[in-house]
């Protein structure tokens, strides 16, 4: 297995706790928040995809999903159509609302697919490659993937625990 091998599996495991995640919740599951300052397991799993999507299409230098597949249309929220949800307030994190499972699924699958077709595009030597020398050491691509999976790892991972606590609740 290659280190792309392994990438790969960890965004398939990213695709499969969204999937987990909003499978058979309602709008109004979806938009709980433990408190109001909480992200909701909609918005975490927006965020997810969204934050994926942008910065593998940015690697990539190609166009997001979000964008080329109609989901920012299909979504239909209130926010700007770039906005992935980095530093969202209060305010912002309830604006991500009337969304429903299929569609946090459809979307997460569709970033998936661009994701596994970009990484299918990479050698073992594009991840040793720097695309960033502000840093010390200089970013390379293999660390930005990384960096995106082990993002999308924790706000699925985050996701997964408000839902308990919803369905507790």
């Amino acid at each position: 297995m290659t280190a792309l091998d392994v990438l790969t599996e960890g965004f398939e495991r990213v695709r499969d706790g969204v999937r987990e995640a909003a499978d058979g919740l309602s709008a109004e599951q979806l938009e709980a928040r433990p408190d109001e300052d909480a992200n909701s397991i909609g918005w975490l799993l927006w965020h997810t995809s969204r934050v994926q999507d942008a910065q593998m299409a940015a690697l990539a230098e190609s166009e997001e999903v979000w964008l080329t597949e109609g989901w920012a249309d299909s979504f239909g929220l209130s926010l700007d159509p770039s906005d992935t949800g980095y530093g969202h307030d209060h305010d912002q994190v309830a604006a991500v609302r009337g969304i429903t499972p299929e569609q946090l699924v459809g979307y997460q699958d569709a970033t998936f697919e661009r994701t596994r077709t970009i990484l299918a595009g990479l050698s073992e030597a594009d991840l040793a490659r720097v695309i960033d020398e502000s840093y010390d050491p200089p970013l390379t691509v293999g660390v930005r993937v990384l960096s995106i999976l082990a993002d999308d790892l924790e706000h699925v991972g985050q996701a997964a625990y408000v839902r308990g606590i919803v369905e507790r609740g």
